[in-house]
Formats: C-alpha cells, structure tokens, sequence
C-alpha cells in the first residue's frame, strides 16, 4: 500500500521510476492537411470520457482512441456507444496494467483530486499526458508533477485552450514590447460559480441517497477521504468542495490570468492574501478576492494583481470608456502609458480608451512568437508528441502557472496574509497555513 501523505523520499522514489521506465517513443509522422493518416495516429487512452471528456474525443476524433476509462456507466455511455470497439474499463489501475502496452498516450478529464495520481501513474510508464485544467489539486503536487515530466521526457500539456490562441500571443508580444509602459497592477475577474458553493456536508440524518448503480462511488473518491454519495457531490457539482475541486479559482483563473501570466513572465508571488463569503472547511466560497504581491522583474516594477470571483469585479479604472460595461470575465492590465483588456481565454486583447488604441494601433509590435497551427488545443498537443517537441502549455510552463492559481485558494483558507518562499514550498510567517499546500492520499490508489 502506498503512503497516506506524499513525501518527498517517496515522490523521489517514484520519479527514479519515471526516469527508468520512461521509452523514448519515436516520432510519429506529422498531420497532413486532410486529415491524420492512419499510421500517423497517436494511439490514445483516455480516463473520463462523459462531460468534459466528450469534449477531448470530438476534439480528437482523428486519433486512434486504444481504451477508455469511467467510474461512471451513465455519463460514459454516449461515448461508449459512439465507439462500440473500443475496450472500456472503471478503474485506471487496472487499465495501465492491463493495456499499457497498447497507446502512446493519456488524457486526463476527470474531477481535480484525481488528476495528480492518475497523470503521475502515466508517466511512470513512459506515457504522454494532457490534462484538464486546473493542472493539479494542490500546490504540492504541481511542482511534482512537473519535476517528474521533466525527468521522464513525456509531451504533456494543460487544458487551458486559450493558451493556443492568437489573443494570448499577441498579449504576450505587446506586453513584451513595454507597449504599456510601466505595468504596476492588474485586475482579473469571473462570475463563476454556477455551482453550489459556501456550504455544508449533506448530513444524510433523515435522507440517506442510493448510490445509482452507474457509478463505482469508490473509485469515484479514489484518493479523497471517505464519505457517503451524495448528489451534492456528483456528477456536477464537485468543483466546489475542496476534497474534490478547487471552486471558482481553479476552475477560472487557469483561464483569465493565462495570457497576462505568461506575457509579464511572472514566476511565484512573494505574498498574498484574501477575503472571501461563506467558506468553510467542507466548501470554497460563494465569492473572493485575492491579492497577489509580485517582486520586481527586469525592466518592470513590483506589481499588484487581484482576482475577483462570485460576479464581484474591480472597479472601472480611470479611463475605462463611459457606458461599456465589464464582461462576464476578463482582466484589465493597467501601464504607465496605457492599459489594456482582454477576454476570459486571453482573446480579443484591445488598448482601451478606444482613442489610445487608434494612437498606439500603428506602432503596436511586429508578430514574432510563434504561432500554434491550430486552434485545436488538444490536436495542437498530438502534433507536438508527432513532432517530438513540447506544445504551448506543457507542464513547464502549467505547472509553475498552476501553483500561483492554487496559492490564492490556500490563502481564501487561511484568511491571513501569507508571505510565500517559492524555493521551499512554505509559507514563512504562517505555519498552520501550508497544510494548504498538499494533502493526505487515501491508501491503494496511488
């Protein structure tokens, strides 16, 4: 049985493995423009094919899909119909065990608390993973989900689409170009959630659910603590209780703060700190704010970036245009010399008041990243593994990404202001607050 707490030894114990096990598979013959040619396929595995899975087979739909893996018969079945030939199983244990040695790669669409020991598992067999956004449940397990791709050499990439955008490069250029001058404060904001959140574990005192006979509830948990089923729970509205998703935050900022993240190339805050309405130790809260403390980069200022959710959003900045209202979600980045809005997947990026961006239009700078062949996220990832190369969001870049977007759920819990130290993982000035940062496996599924 594997340890209830991941340390460490064990996660370098586990790594070493990766290393060892992982086989360099060669690269396999590039797209072509009708279509993938049948021996140029990624032979895939995929666990979670109902809701968001669906998603990943219509995307993916040219691929060889080798097996696929769902607690739950119910949500799985329209897939499972679809491709009558494709052999299912309801434990991925088993479905590595068994079938390893069959696809390439694996996509990872299920709840958040089962995305680090799945993904983990895959590349110690060597395999190629995406996985759904956010990245990782815990702090923790970002960074070494990271370290262990890295060390095993697989392709990887998050789910986080907006990252293959043109909106996200053309950011990125004109934050890199110092278009805004001096940049001291951004605003990110979403009206999620459209799930219950902020509160209490169902106490099942005079109503006790039957656990429909789709679903393995067990497996279902898979390293979460023990608990009763309730339709609280599943099959929808896991995001907002912490053992099993990471609420409003998680689910949005991997999003929202992508394209201005990665523009400024900003690394670990050095402090934060939040507020936030009805959380409590079961559920994230109905809504937040969070405020990120940045250290000065280069050439660009210390910066402050707050987060608002729960359909709270920043005030209008001083040259935001009279009668244009915010939208659902967006950040504002403002600059000494201009300021800038883009939109919930880093598109439509525009220079506001609209008379600066008529001013500064003409000498906005030349494209130079390069540009993702495909709007496909998902075919952009196979593409890569044919290619032999690293996509636009690989776990180098998602997984340092993932651990600043769970830094503010862990100070939402501690409702102190924390100071953080990147290289230690830690928390300085508030102890109790890092048992935030990782958390407790439930025995045999890791």
């Amino acid at each position: 049985m594997p340890d209830t707490q991941l340390t460490r030894r064990s996660f370098l114990e586990k790594s070493t493995l990766a290393t060892a096990v992982a086989t360099a598979f060669p690269a396999i013959g590039r797209s072509q423009k009708d279509g993938v040619a049948a021996t140029n396929r990624v032979n895939l595995a995929l666990v979670g094919v109902g809701g968001r899975g669906k998603s990943a087979i219509q995307a993916l739909a040219d691929e060889n899909f080798v097996v696929f893996c769902d607690v739950d018969d119910a949500r799985a079945a329209e897939t499972y119909e679809k491709y009558p030939d494709v052999p299912t199983y309801r434990d991925y244990r088993e479905m590595f065990a068994e079938m390893g040695d069959k696809f390439d790669a694996v996509v990872i669409t299920t709840p958040d608390h089962m995305h680090f020991p799945i993904a983990m598992s895959a590349i110690a067999l060597g395999k190629h993973v995406y996985v759904e956004k956010p990245l990782t449940h815990t702090v923790e397990e970002a960074r070494l989900l990271t370290e262990a791709a890295r060390k095993a050499g697989v392709i990887t990439q998050m789910g986080n689409q907006g990252h293959s955008n043109e909106g996200t490069r053309l950011t990125k250029e004109w934050l890199q170009a110092g278009v805004l001058g001096e940049i001291r404060e951004v605003h990110s904001w979403t009206n999620r959630p459209v799930w219950p959140q902020g509160i209490k574990k169902p106490s099942h005192k005079e109503f006790i659910p039957v656990t429909p006979k789709t679903i393995d509830w067990d497996l279902w948990l898979g390293v979460a603590p023990k608990r009763a089923y309730d339709p609280a729970y599943a099959p929808f509205a896991w995001r907002g209780w912490w053992d099993f998703g990471c609420g409003a935050f998680g689910d949005m900022a991997c999003h929202i703060m992508d394209a201005t993240y990665w523009g400024l190339e900003l690394g670990s805050p050095t402090a934060l700190e939040a507020f936030s309405a009805k959380d409590n130790d079961q559920t994230c809260p109905v809504s937040s704010v969070v405020q990120y403390e940045f250290a000065a980069r280069g050439n660009q200022p210390a910066l402050t970036w707050k987060w608002y959710d729960g359909a709270l959003t920043p005030p209008y900045p001083a040259n935001w245009e009279e009668g244009r209202e915010y939208a659902k979600s967006g950040t504002i980045v403002v600059g000494s010399e201009a300021s800038m809005v883009n939109a919930t997947y880093g598109e439509s990026p525009r220079i506001f008041p609209s008379s600066d961006m008529r001013k500064i239009g003409p000498k906005l700078p030349p494209k130079t990243l390069p540009r993702v062949e495909t709007s496909n996220h998902h075919l952009a990832w196979c593409n890569a593994i044919r290619d032999g190369r690293q996509p636009a969001s690989s776990f180098d870049y998602a997984g340092p990404f993932t651990e600043t977007v769970l830094l503010g759920n862990a100070a939402i819990r501690a409702n102190r202001r924390l100071e953080f130290d990147a290289d230690k993982v830690r928390f300085t000035n508030v102890e109790s607050a890092n048992q935030y940062l990782s958390k407790s496996y439930r025995p045999g599924f890791f």
